[in-house]
């Protein structure tokens, strides 16, 4: 469980380390005990030797200690990259470990690392001239959709690994294909570890929610802990065939792990990069991936974690691309993969109380302490095991929840979100985020934003008192021109220490994108002491029923309800209907007679006729109450009717005028 909060936030120094290195130091191995495996199965699934992981996580976990002010996330190789890194292996000749380690392979592995350099000097110069800013660009239902993506490319890459399948290879739509020849291939034995494997990922979560101790246990070391001794008892460290169902089958080292074979051996594969590599263009454009991808993934995961942290401290986002950068430089110098902020991995690291920086340290000293003195237990495990770990994490990334989450933030962010996905596994990383970009210009186009508006922003300041200003938006509030729209909002609230109101009602669309950050900024404003309101969206037609759905300019759709009903119900009603969110009503009283009365020859009637504009969501709760506790005990006559309004906002409870109209009755 994460901490609760304290008074005095932790911080990453001499004094936080002695205080907090209890803690830390315990967090830092459970952090430990995930990463292994995974920094391994990374590493084999991006084309690259297994320690290179290891190398990226051990130097990842050092260096940005050091550097950045990320108090809580946990920097090393993830699965995001592997697209562009097994891309980056391919383009320059090599197959990753698909039949075996070659000369090919070698060439193609330093020259990654040269491109790795290259990308890693490109974060380092993004870092010091405050660019991460940058990051606030990508409309977030693109990258929601490149994600996706790559899990779905890990899944397609990795299944025929744990069925135990060599020689596997093509694009994903390709591979996809083929699942049906891969199961009919499938060699018995491996596929038996792959599949027990994918089983403990799926089942050890679920096992953890009913009987709370096996939650303090990863799911990955429990697939080490079955792996192993299953491949021992397959007797994977020799060469020997097997017949079943008069099929024969190979059983070898090829299906492990390759590690040094001596303690201390690890630095015998510190490998150089090869520098020449970076004369051909295509080197450059592996580099520029890697450093736009990886950059953004890490930005991404470093503000999500700041959302978690129990202490609500937050990174310095220049600063850690800078870390990132450097330590990349040094990985990539060695023989490493390009590192992020991993999201993962920083999640167990708050939920396993870490409270400094110096967690994410102790977690890169065990994994240098393990590689270092016991490669030949890590030689031991069987390659489907982290096959079935990365099919897993691919599944994670494109879980079903992530359409459904998506659809209810608005139809038009699905096919955002769809469209590069599918280019993305059609294409590439960067054809795939330029086509859902594209698409999300379309859309607001045809939504009304004036061409002019969609990458500059129209803003007006004007003072409000000695404490506050006031942002005025016209034309849009789109992802597109938000990069100076937050500058605008960061000088004068953040910079000059001013309450700020940020007025929407003269913008023609407010997309979801900067839907999602205004309430980051509000969480900003709100850690330093300021205030931030955002006004004007009551104007505004929301697109989905969701709070951070794109708005329209257009007005919002209510609901017009007309009750009838005999004049003594009067009170009781509108007490009724404010208890359910009614901001408001009108009485008219009326004299009249329903079909009953007709039929029975009765003379009219006093009544009154109660008329409400209410929200969907209160309209619902008042014909719930009515049909509940009026309906059958008193002769009511109700009507519903949609209809448009200039302000919601106008419409919707407030608690104290709710009480004021309750006492004036």
């Amino acid at each position: 469980m994460s901490a609760a909060p304290i008074d005095d936030p932790p911080r990453g120094n001499l004094a936080g380390f002695r205080r907090y290195f209890k803690q830390d130091i315990v967090s830092g191995l459970l952090v430990f005990l995930i990463a292994l495996p995974l920094c391994l199965g990374i590493s084999l699934a991006c084309g690259y030797p297994p320690i290179a992981g290891i190398f990226t996580a051990i130097i990842g976990a050092i260096v940005t200690t050091f550097i950045s002010n990320s108090e809580l996330t946990i920097k090393g190789p993830a699965a995001g990259l592997i697209v562009i890194a097994i891309g980056c292996i391919e383009d320059f000749g090599g197959d990753g470990l698909i039949g075996g380690w070659t000369d090919a392979d070698l060439s193609a592995y330093k020259a990654a690392l040269a491109v790795g350099v290259a990308a890693a000097i490109l974060q380092i110069l993004f870092g010091i001239f405050r660019a991460g800013i940058l990051g606030e660009f990508f409309p977030i239902s693109a990258v929601h959709g490149m994600l996706a993506a790559i899990g779905i490319i890990i899944v397609i890459k990795q299944f025929p690994v744990a069925l135990g399948v060599t020689g596997a290879s093509g694009g994903p739509l390709e591979m996809l294909r083929q699942f049906p020849d891969y199961v009919i291939q499938a060699n018995p034995a491996i596929a038996t570890i792959g599949v027990v494997s994918l089983l403990i990922m799926f089942c050890w979560p679920m096992a953890g929610r009913r009987v709370a101790i096996l939650k303090k246990v990863p799911a990955p070391m429990v697939v080490l802990l079955v792996a192993i001794p299953m491949g021992m008892g397959f007797d994977l460290l020799h060469e020997h065939a097997y017949s079943l169902a008069n099929h024969e089958y190979q059983l070898g080292e090829q299906y492990l792990v390759k590690m040094p074979d001596r303690a201390f051996g690890m630095f015998d594969d510190i490998t150089l990069p090869d520098f020449s590599a970076l004369w051909q263009f295509k080197a450059w454009k592996w580099a520029m991936m890697f450093f736009i991808i990886g950059s953004l993934e890490s930005l991404l995961s470093a503000k999500a974690i700041d959302l978690l942290d129990p202490w609500k401290r937050k990174t310095n986002m220049d600063r850690d691309i800078v870390a990132v950068g450097v330590a990349n430089l040094c990985a990539a110098g060695i023989g490493g993969l390009p590192m992020i902020s991993e999201i993962v991995r920083s999640k167990a690291n708050i939920d396993n109380g870490a409270r400094t920086r110096f967690a994410d340290f102790w977690h890169g000293i065990f994994l240098l302490c393990c590689v270092a003195l016991i490669p030949t237990v890590l030689h031991r495990i069987p390659l489907a095991a982290l096959a079935a770990m990365l099919v897993y994490t691919g599944y994670r990334l494109a879980h079903p929840a992530e359409f459904v989450h998506v659809w209810r933030i608005g139809k038009e962010q699905l096919a955002i979100f769809v469209t590069t996905m599918f280019m993305v596994l059609a294409t590439d990383l960067l054809i795939g985020v330029a086509a859902g970009i594209l698409l999300k210009i379309i859309i607001h186009v045809s939504n009304g934003v004036p061409l002019g508006s969609l990458f500059k922003p129209y803003l007006e300041v004007e003072e409000v008192d000695a404490q506050t200003s006031r942002i005025i938006a016209r034309q849009s509030a789109v992802f597109s021109n938000w990069i100076p729209f937050k500058r605008q909002i960061e000088d004068v609230g953040l910079v000059q220490r001013r309450n700020l109101i940020v007025d929407l009602s003269d913008a023609k669309l407010v997309d979801h994108s900067v839907m999602e950050k205004l309430v980051e900024l509000e969480r900003d404003f709100e850690q330093e002491g300021l205030s931030f309101e955002v006004r004007g969206l009551d104007f505004l037609k929301p697109l989905a029923n969701n709070p951070h759905a794109a708005r329209k300019r257009s007005l919002p759709r209510m609901r017009r309800v007309t009750v009838t009903a005999s004049e003594s119900l009067e009170e009781t009603l509108i007490e009724q209907f404010i208890a359910c969110g009614a901001s408001g009503y009108t009485a008219i009283p009326c004299r009249g007679a329903g079909r009953h009365g007709l039929e029975t020859g009765l003379s009219k009637q006093d009544q009154v006729r109660l008329e409400l504009v209410v929200s969907a969501a209160v309209c619902e709760a008042m014909l719930d109450m009515l049909r509940r506790e009026m309906v059958d005990r008193h002769s009511i006559t109700i009507c519903v009717e949609n209809v448009e309004v200039l302000r919601a906002d106008d419409f919707m409870p407030d608690d104290r005028a709710r009480a004021a109209v309750v006492a004036h009755d």
